[in-house]
């Protein structure tokens, strides 16, 4: 069984090479590092209101429904329990819709096109984590 999910850290190519290969043309859309982790702002593309390509800067993962932050926190079990980040960067193609951070926004068909020149994933078959950097073969 194939396992889809998002990685957790990646390259973003630059700004002209997203421009030439998906026709945005120069917009005003903001800076971002070129090595993103999860939170930090990102380019993303989605369709515009007239059905084009849109390039915009988003913060990269979900943000669950109820959220009441930017970042994804977990609600406190015990009274007095400060909350903690969650990760709300892998979603599963086996239960993406189901689970309860990701399940409305994939029945509205919300999604987008997350422009990467590599990603990196964690191997920890050693015991420890080596990064693992998978790119195209053609560059």
């Amino acid at each position: 069984m194939q396992n889809d999910r998002m990685c957790t850290r990646y390259i973003s190519p630059e700004v002209r090479e997203i421009e030439a290969l998906w026709h945005v043309g120069p917009r005003n859309q903001g800076d971002w590092a070129r090595d993103l982790h999860p939170l930090r702002p990102g380019p993303f593309i989605r369709r515009a209101r007239d059905g084009s390509p849109d390039l915009v800067v988003g913060q990269w993962g979900m943000i669950p429904p109820d959220s009441t932050t930017r970042i994804p926190l977990s609600k406190p079990k015990k009274e007095g329990e400060k909350p903690k980040r969650i990760s709300t960067v892998n979603a599963r193609r086996e239960s993406v819709a189901s689970r309860p951070t990701f399940s409305q926004a994939w029945k509205r068909g919300q999604r987008c096109i997350v422009p990467a020149s590599s990603f990196d994933e964690p191997n920890w078959e050693t015991g420890k984590n080596v990064w693992w950097r998978f790119c195209r073969a053609d560059g």
